[in-house]
């Protein structure tokens, strides 16, 4: 067999005659007991594109945020869709995404206008959430446009003044978060598919007023906020559940 990095655990019966030891294949259902081999692989025997299918096959749902911001002239807005995003912490507010690079090494058109000041960038970006009712304008503000053609324009979504930042927010956005940047990690700087983690501080936060109550709970329902899966899979957030925290979980009753 060809080795592609997989490793398929043996029989778990140990029966004789079962032809499924300790060896790479990329899957093997033992007929004699009825076992199916485990896959373990090891990311240094994989390429990046097959890396990238599993992280965005297994890390479900995922949360998207569709990211404005600004060139470092002021000409142009960009807004593209980031599904490697997520909350820090509340003590500063902060939040982060990850834009990688593009096929050639470069950065992202959203990269290159959020960085700090000095590394030639603004500092400072907006993150709007990405909901049902413009799921297809998230979608297509991945298409990959010259550095100065506005997505703005593409799909049709319309600015709003950020209060505090530059960049605009999106006007049909019910939610969003005036960042600043604090920091980028570069994970593999230069390189195709290198990762890039933007950390930014949430310095102001728009909410449609019919979404939050007196308490600051956001209104699941109302948001109707979209994910990602993997592929070109997408996702909406109108099936959950409640449940306790801690130990109370283990015998709650989950509609």
């Amino acid at each position: 067999m060809t080795d592609i990095g997989l490793i398929v655990g043996s029989c778990e019966a140990g029966r004789s005659g079962c032809a499924h030891g300790l060896a790479y294949a990329e899957r093997i259902d033992c007929g004699l007991c009825g076992y199916t081999g485990s896959v373990e692989l090891s990311p240094d025997k994989l390429a990046a594109a097959e890396r990238y299918k599993l992280l965005i096959g297994c890390i479900v749902p995922r949360p998207i945020a569709f990211v404005s911001t600004i060139s470092p002239d002021g000409r142009s807005a960009n807004l593209a869709p980031f599904s490697f995003f997520n909350g820090v912490g509340s003590n500063p507010m902060t939040l982060l995404f990850c834009p990688a690079n593009k096929a050639d090494g470069s950065e992202k058109d959203t990269l290159r206008n959020c960085k700090p000041l000095s590394e030639g960038g603004t500092g400072e970006f907006v993150v709007n959430v990405s909901i049902d009712r413009y799921a297809r304008q998230v979608a297509a503000a991945s298409e990959p446009l010259e550095y100065g053609e506005s997505e703005f324009e593409l799909t049709g979504l319309t600015t709003a003044p950020s209060r505090v930042v530059k960049p605009p927010r999106v006007a049909e956005s019910p939610v969003a978060f005036e960042c600043e940047t604090v920091q980028v990690v570069r994970t593999n700087p230069g390189a195709p598919a290198g990762g890039n983690i933007v950390i930014g501080r949430v310095v102001h936060v728009f909410v449609r007023d019919d979404l939050i109550n007196e308490r600051y709970h956001i209104d699941a329902a109302k948001l109707d906020a979209v994910g990602r899966m993997g592929g070109i899979g997408y996702c909406r957030t109108r099936d959950r559940f409640e449940m306790p925290f801690g130990r109370a979980a283990i015998e709650a009753e989950i509609g």
